[in-house]
């Protein structure tokens, strides 16, 4: 896997946690976004050329703790996705969205990426509770089989479980 390049200017607390790493394909444009709230977070948004024909935007994000932060970065995310034509978009990342409901920061994607994909645990990593993380898109039907990846050494790597998903273009 080779990672998304990205400048060296994110080296705050709040780019901890966003890399994207990608297996085939050439990463075309990638942006490093500063969302609000109290913390310093951010996302990566990178357009990845697979082929000729075919180009996947990924957005790989970290919010923030605070409830009222997490709305406020959703918004962000949603306003990205508003402003750029429709291509096959993935959200994921470490979203900090426990809560299903009218009470999750992420009604604000719903728009988007329709309804939240089944909550996952990934948290913590050693007895995995809370669903955190998500892997979501902006086609119906594109994401399928959204997994924690549990191994003894995934477990150690990070305080959260990765995800995998099946992802058809």
């Amino acid at each position: 896997l080779m990672p998304v390049p990205v400048s060296g200017n994110g080296k705050g607390h709040g780019w901890h946690g966003n890399v994207l790493l990608f297996k085939r394909g050439i990463v075309r444009d990638v942006h490093q976004i500063k969302l609000p709230g109290l913390e310093p977070r951010g996302a990566l948004v990178a357009e990845i050329d697979l082929d000729e024909n075919r180009t996947l935007r990924v957005i790989a994000a970290h919010l923030g703790l605070l409830r009222r932060s997490r709305s406020e970065q959703a918004r962000v995310v949603h306003d990205i996705m508003s402003s750029q034509d429709e291509k096959p978009t993935l959200l994921l990342g470490d979203l900090n969205e426990w809560r299903l409901g009218n009470r999750s920061a992420l009604n604000t994607l719903h728009a988007t990426f329709g309804p939240s994909p089944p909550a996952v645990p990934t948290f913590p990593s050693s007895l995995p509770l809370l669903a955190l993380d998500r892997i979501m898109a902006n086609r119906h039907g594109m994401i399928s089989t959204v997994e924690a990846h549990d191994t003894p050494l995934s477990r150690v790597a990070s305080d959260h479980l990765p995800l995998t998903a099946f992802v058809h273009l």
